[in-house]
């Protein structure tokens, strides 16, 4: 307390005493206790009411103990199962949850982990893939700011994400594996991966590419096959020994029918063999009888040219063609679909051979667009021409309904360059991005499809677009999202069918491990979107011995989507329809037999161990959770913390002293009521 403080202090009580003593004292004629009596009160009352006017301020230091975080990590997935290693883990869970020592030293949270990271509520080993790199980022992410060691309980052997042996040097806290599993290596046969496109053409030869691997000390011979029913496209013998562990097989297989060809890939087993899971793989082909050719017309190289033919060409249908316009004129080539970027005069011969072929075109303009000449060639849209440019984030027309776009972010996708002043569409159109500047939307189309008598059209009035490329991938770490939009855009632009009220979305085949999902949109009779509708997908198995099932479509983002992972290996045919509307939408799709987390014999030592060693933690075995405990208990860095908290209180918080005011008040107030002096 400050020394002036203490001045007023000493001055108030003074002041209170005299203005007391010459009150009740001084020349008092009353009885002596009396008298006295009610000076004190008097006295109580004016210090305390000049301790409030000086308001002095203590310290209030408040003491407490925090203890460090004990994170358990455990692996939900299929392969803690399948290499009976389930019992063990749950016992080591419920060792290190209830013991008391553990629990007086750390605060104890339980997680689980396949594709996704949760809090606990059960362990059930029953998660179709494991994502461990990505669980222990989000574990980093949610205790960055505490000591929170990892306790790490898998087999170490991830099926999806990032490898965690490189991302590891991310994690700032430090983990401690427990394997499970046997470590005993067995002689093991394997097909650990297989690379085929998913389409091919009609009477063309695409090719399988299989990489195998051999386990064991001893010289074994197997034999490598590709069959298609009962009947073997490919076989080769094969030789595995200690040095010689793995192989690359490549060949050509025949497209020959139109559809979804499934395929099986095999090892032929060795005796004694512990997992032959893994010896075979089903991989599935749609086969097309006929490839879109796409020219992209174009007089100047910029990023988007580039972006444009990687995003079209990630579907193995599409071959996009890169041409001058006097090199189009000098082709003799059926196109299906022309993108003209940033047309000029120069393209006038081209573009009027394309109307005069009805080709479907997609205009991409921007800041070297000749607007007077685009202006004057066509009638489908016009931009007021101003010389200058402005820069445009895309913002998403829900009500869309030529086809289903996923939801991107797309607002925060980088801006494009593109004419400033009014642009105007006269034909039918659809617009799918309107024009959005500092986050406020306009009316103006960024980009739009239009359907004329004689052809399809699109529209981006913008250039820059390898930058939505990139950010799609700096986001999510893939390019599939971004060329996903611009090929089901493709698609429609190429196609001469017309659109459906209800739209579905799905892939002609899922790998077993794959998420079966089924996307779809509906549109009312004015083709506006419905998000009140009430759909329902009927699942029909191709085996009759298999029910027929409904599920609901739910609404999410913007699309009715349902989930139908966790079905049986096979063919299934589906219809999507409106509950009391006659509008539906039928299909079909295999699954294919296939669990990833099957493919493993042993727990992947090796990278455990040097996820602890990069993390400064140590890795153990299930039999050693004792000695985990002990070591927890007795590092230094995980002891419990005392912290102090010191907080400044000024004295008008205190009630008591309120309190006695009153008090004094009413004393005093009442010996000279009961008296007669008022």
């Amino acid at each position: 307390m400050q020394l002036e403080t203490i001045i007023y202090i000493c001055v108030a009580g003074i002041t209170a005493l005299l203005i007391a003593l010459f009150q009740y004292v001084y020349k008092s004629k009353l009885n002596p206790k009396l008298k006295y009596a009610l000076f004190v009160a008097r006295a109580l009352t004016l210090f305390a009411i000049g301790l409030l006017l000086v308001n002095p301020k203590f310290e209030s230091i408040t003491v407490t103990k925090e203890k460090p975080n004990l994170v358990l990590a455990v692996d939900n997935s299929q392969s803690i199962e399948y290499l009976e290693q389930s019992n063990k883990a749950q016992k080591t869970v419920n060792k290190l949850i209830n013991n008391p020592s553990l629990n007086k030293n750390f605060n104890i949270d339980v997680y689980t982990f396949g594709k996704t990271l949760r809090l606990s509520d059960s362990i059930n080993f029953s998660e179709r893939q494991s994502n461990i790199s990505n669980s222990l980022e989000n574990l980093n992410d949610v205790y960055k700011e505490t000591v929170a060691p990892i306790v790490l309980i898998s087999d170490g052997n991830q099926t999806l994400g990032e490898d965690y042996g490189y991302a590891s040097s991310k994690i700032n806290q430090p983990v401690y594996p427990i394997i499970l599993g046997d470590t005993t290596v067995y002689k093991d046969l394997r097909i650990t991966q297989l690379n085929v496109n998913r389409f091919a053409f009609l009477k063309n030869r695409f090719p399988v590419e299989a990489i195998l691997n051999y386990s064991g000390n001893e010289a074994v011979t197997t034999e490598f096959r590709i069959k298609s029913g009962d009947q073997i496209l490919f076989k080769k013998t094969l030789q595995f020994d200690s040095e010689k562990s793995s192989e690359i097989i490549s060949t050509e297989l025949l497209a020959n029918t139109v559809g979804v060809r499934s395929y099986v890939a095999e090892l032929m087993p060795l005796k004694q063999e512990r997992n032959t899971v893994n010896n075979k793989k089903n991989f599935g082909v749609e086969i097309i009888d006929q490839k879109t050719n796409i020219a992209l017309i174009t007089e100047r190289m910029h990023p988007d040219i580039g972006a444009l033919k990687k995003s079209i060409e990630s579907n193995k249908q599409r071959q996009v063609t890169i041409l001058s316009p006097s090199d189009f004129l000098s082709k003799e080539v059926d196109y299906q679909l022309a993108i003209i970027y940033q047309p000029t005069r120069s393209f006038k011969e081209a573009l009027e051979t394309l109307t005069s072929q009805n080709t479907n075109l997609f205009y991409i303009t921007g800041t070297t667009t000749d607007w007077v000449f685009l202006n004057e060639i066509q009638d489908n849209f016009k931009q007021a021409i101003t010389n200058q440019t402005e820069n445009f984030q895309p913002y998403l027309n829900r009500n869309y309904s030529n086809f289903i776009v996923e939801d991107l972010s797309f607002s925060d996708f980088p801006p494009l360059k593109s004419e400033l002043g009014v642009f105007g569409i006269d034909a039918p159109n659809d617009v799918l991005f309107y024009k959005m500047v500092n986050g406020i939307t306009t009316d103006f189309v960024l980009l739009a499809t239009l359907e004329t008598k004689n052809s399809k059209q699109a529209i981006l009035n913008g250039e820059g677009i390898w930058r939505w490329r990139a950010h799609s991938y700096l986001v999510t770490k893939s390019f599939e999202g971004f060329d996903n939009l611009i090929n089901k855009l493709v698609q429609f632009i190429s196609s001469n069918k017309r659109r459906k009220r209800l739209q579905v979305d799905y892939n002609s085949f899922y790998n077993g491990n794959e998420s079966v999902t089924v996307s779809a949109q509906y549109f009312n009779k004015s083709y506006e979107f419905d998000d009140s509708a009430a759909l329902t997908l009927e699942l029909k198995p191709e085996n009759e011995d298999l029910e027929t099932r409904q599920y609901p479509l739910l609404l999410s983002n913007g699309n009715y989507k349902v989930d139908l992972s966790g079905l049986a290996s096979g063919r299934y045919n589906f219809t999507v329809k409106h509950n009391s509307e006659a509008v539906a939408s039928s299909g079909e799709f295999e699954v294919l037999d296939y669990n990833v987390e099957q493919q493993f014999l042993n727990p992947d030592q090796t990278k455990l161990n040097q996820l602890a060693e990069i993390t400064s933690g140590k890795s153990y075995f299930a039999e050693e959770t004792e000695d985990l405990i002990n070591n927890l208990l007795g590092d230094t860095r995980y002891r419990i913390v005392q912290k102090s908290t010191k907080n400044i209180v000024p004295l008008i918080d205190f009630e008591y002293l309120l309190r006695l005011i009153a008090l004094s008040l009413f004393f005093e107030w009442f010996i000279r009521k009961y008296h007669g002096l008022i």
